[in-house]
């Protein structure tokens, strides 16, 4: 089968398609023929030797993928039967022809959804529902701060948050992600590179603060972070894209606040904790992409790229101009 490959770290050019072996099924494992994956920033961050995929895992990228059941294992025992279609949860492996799952992370595909659109579905919903409902314990009324409003998880937490009756606020950097982080259902959202969203979202809640804040960019904003943070209230981190380095009196003023800062990664989880994460997403969330009306879900795509250019989609992610998932098709 081909894969997506890259034989030291470094830029989008190391990579390329090599013909590697057809992964089998083990126990309670699932064969999926991959019709479309997504891209991470954790494939970014695995391509530059930053993050290696959880211990025997694959080494090929892909953290998500959406296909058709090609072969079930020994000892499974869900309703999975060949030809089905799915989508899958994965540690890593969702960017080649064939990848396996246990068959506690495979998801129906929601009527009415393509496979391109299921495919932006796994990674980072099941991460914006576990950060919102398992760690960050969304509540009705609350004012959530989405940091990087027009990402993957970002665009994902808008539409939970409003599900949930909280009141979703986004940081974004342009006019264009900020209109259509409004037309998702953001209450409101701030330029980070025009203004204080600190001092704007202070404002906003007329000076309530925050009660739950996603965060993906770490140290460089924890002091507005604090600052805009309501008492008791949340702060779950999940990513360092604003780096890893705190320089000043951050537990001081979060003591102050009797503020809670939690920190949260789902790649690295085990087969147990997933499978519960799945089943429950499943259940709560996945009817919801194919309910019309006003609380209907929707993954949103920004472009779609054949795999053969996986050295383009990278850059593209780079270059942080997409709004939304960013998806790779691959050849049948």
């Amino acid at each position: 089968m081909l894969a997506v490959h890259f034989d030291k770290p470094g830029g989008p050019e190391n990579l390329y398609l090599k013909e590697v072996a057809k992964p089998s099924p083990g126990q309670g494992e699932v064969l999926l023929k991959v019709a479309a994956s997504a891209l991470n920033r954790a494939d970014i961050l695995q391509r530059q030797g930053q993050y290696a995929p959880p211990p025997g895992a694959s080494s090929i990228l892909g953290l998500e993928a959406s296909g058709h059941v090609a072969e079930l294992g020994p000892g499974c025992q869900g309703h999975w039967k060949i030809g089905d279609p799915a989508m899958a949860l994965l540690p890593s492996g969702g960017q080649a022809q064939y990848v396996t799952v246990p068959e506690g992370l495979l998801m129906p595909i929601p009527a009415g959804l393509t496979l391109s659109q299921a495919a932006a579905i796994p990674e980072v919903w099941l991460t914006a529902f576990q950060l919102l409902h398992l760690i960050g314990n969304v509540q009705a009324g609350d004012f959530v701060l989405i940091h990087a409003g027009s990402s993957g998880v970002g665009t994902a937490a808008i539409q939970l948050a409003r599900m949930a009756g909280a009141i979703p606020l986004v940081t974004i950097g342009s006019q264009d992600k900020l209109q259509m982080a409004e037309k998702l259902g953001a209450a409101g959202g701030f330029n980070y590179k025009e203004e204080d969203f600190s001092e704007a979202t202070l404002k906003f809640t007329k000076g309530a603060g925050i009660n739950l804040i996603i965060d993906c960019i770490g140290g460089s904003y924890w002091e507005k972070n604090v600052n805009c943070l309501a008492h008791d209230g949340r702060w779950v981190l999940y990513g360092l894209m604003g780096g890893a380095d705190v320089n000043g009196p951050l537990f001081s003023k979060l003591l102050f606040k009797r503020g809670s800062l939690i920190t949260s990664l789902l790649r690295s989880r085990d087969k147990k904790y997933k499978e519960m994460l799945v089943k429950a997403f499943t259940e709560q969330i996945l009817p919801h992409f194919s309910a019309e009306g006003p609380q209907r879900l929707l993954p949103v795509l920004d472009r779609v790229f054949p795999l053969t250019e996986i050295q383009e989609a990278h850059k593209y992610m780079e270059s942080n101009k997409h709004m939304g998932k960013i998806v790779l098709e691959l050849p049948q």
